[in-house]
C-alpha cells in the first residue's frame, strides 16, 4: 500500500489511477494524516452469455413486416 500527499496525488493522478487499475491501493494523505483511499473497482459481473444460442434458430427475412396485417386490423388502420 502506497501513501502519497495531496500535492503528489494531484500531480501524478494518471499514474496513480494506472496503479489502482492494476490492483494496488493508494492512501492519500494531507499533512501526514490519511484522508482518502484509492482502490481498484471490482470488474462488473455479467450473467449474460452471448452467443449461447448461435445456430439454434433463424430470423425470417420478413421479420420487420411480420404480422403487419394483424396489427393494422387491431388498431383499425
Amino acid at each position: 500500500m502506497t501513501t502519497v500527499n495531496v500535492h503528489e496525488a494531484k500531480t501524478h493522478l494518471s499514474r496513480l489511477l494506472d496503479q489502482a487499475a492494476k490492483g494496488e491501493t493508494i492512501i492519500i494523505a494531507k499533512a501526514g494524516k490519511p484522508i482518502a483511499k484509492l482502490t481498484p473497482l471490482d470488474p462488473p459481473k455479467s450473467d449474460r452469455r452471448f452467443g449461447f444460442l448461435a445456430g439454434q434458430f433463424q430470423i425470417p427475412d420478413d421479420f420487420d413486416t411480420m404480422g403487419a396485417k394483424e396489427i393494422e386490423d387491431l388498431f383499425g388502420l
